[in-house]
């Protein structure tokens, strides 16, 4: 499938915005250090805020592809169940938060003076470790992270969910398939626990919806470090989540993005009806861990066989 330069994503947020007659407002919430725009998109007018994030790393851009489909069955449509879920939820997305890795096609920003801790000296930062509670967004060194952080802070969502790309895994034996997505909710220490027990109900619900859509799910293993965004928007009190899909031949894209759109509304729709509060927390530990990387050998065999 073909994916959206930023030039054609400036465009499409701007039809979908029309498109929806005021009821999706496109505004950037900064610029990168390249200089281009953050585009944040909003919609609905409830109580219940929730806030996505995609393409913290440039070459992960799935998730930016699910986020225009959402945005336009949630802002777009006037159905009474649309209309009804605006009403009960304020819905944000940050749509492409790196613009220069996704321009230069790699992970990181773009910042050729960059020495940092996580990251690439002369190339950039990783955006995605500098979420940190305990650094203010103004030392920030990063400056699309210090616009996620300021857009939080004023949005004040109740739900945050990241969305990235990993390789390709599969389950071991004797299950043996492939995982398509993996989900974690925050591991950091100091988490509190009303905002870990939300967490492992939206990696529930979000679960359910990636399964009855077709995908195969895991645990994804991620550290504790506080600067990843899941736990640092965890350790601010928010429900968190982060959803890496899979690299899946290019055959399969559609369906990688497909699965994550239809997760994105599904959560939406939950908390809208208070779906997400019924949830028992402890039904996260079922999501089962993920396998090892598959080999490139598999991978071609797979790959084939799509």
């Amino acid at each position: 499938m073909r994916l959206h330069s930023n030039a054609e994503l400036a465009r499409e947020l701007r039809r979908i915005e029309r498109a929806g007659h005021g009821r999706v407002k496109v505004r950037s919430i900064g610029t990168s250090n390249e200089g281009r725009p953050l585009w944040f998109a909003t919609l609905g007018t409830g109580p219940k805020r929730l806030m996505y994030v995609t393409q913290q790393h440039g070459d992960e851009p799935l998730g930016t592809e699910s986020a225009l489909q959402a945005l336009r069955t949630l802002g777009v449509g006037d159905g009474r169940d649309v209309r009804r879920l605006r009403s009960k939820v304020t819905l944000g997305i940050v749509v492409r938060a790196n613009p220069d890795g996704h321009e230069h096609r790699w992970r990181y920003n773009y910042d050729p003076d960059a020495d940092p801790e996580y990251g690439e000296k002369g190339k950039g930062y990783d955006i995605n470790r500098y979420h940190d509670p305990a650094v203010r967004p103004e030392d920030n060194p990063v400056p699309e992270a210090a616009a996620v952080e300021r857009a939080y802070a004023r949005f004040r969502p109740s739900v945050m969910v990241d969305y990235h790309m990993q390789g390709r895994y599969a389950f071991p034996p004797p299950d043996g398939r492939e995982i398509t997505t993996s989900i974690q909710w925050p591991t950091a220490q100091g988490v509190p626990a009303g905002a870990l027990k939300r967490s492992r109900q939206v990696a529930v619900r979000v679960n359910g919806a990636f399964t009855r859509a077709g995908a195969v799910v895991s645990q994804y293993p991620g550290g504790s470090y506080q600067g990843i965004a899941r736990n640092a928007y965890g350790l601010r009190g928010s429900a968190s989540l982060l959803v890496e899909l899979s690299d899946l031949p290019p055959a399969r894209q559609r369906f990688q993005v497909r699965t994550a759109y239809l997760s994105m509304v599904d959560l939406a729709g939950a908390a809208a009806s208070g779906r997400l509060d019924g949830i028992d927390p402890a039904r996260a530990d079922a999501i089962p861990p993920r396998g090892p990387e598959l080999p490139q050998g598999a991978r071609a065999e797979s790959a084939e066989a799509a």
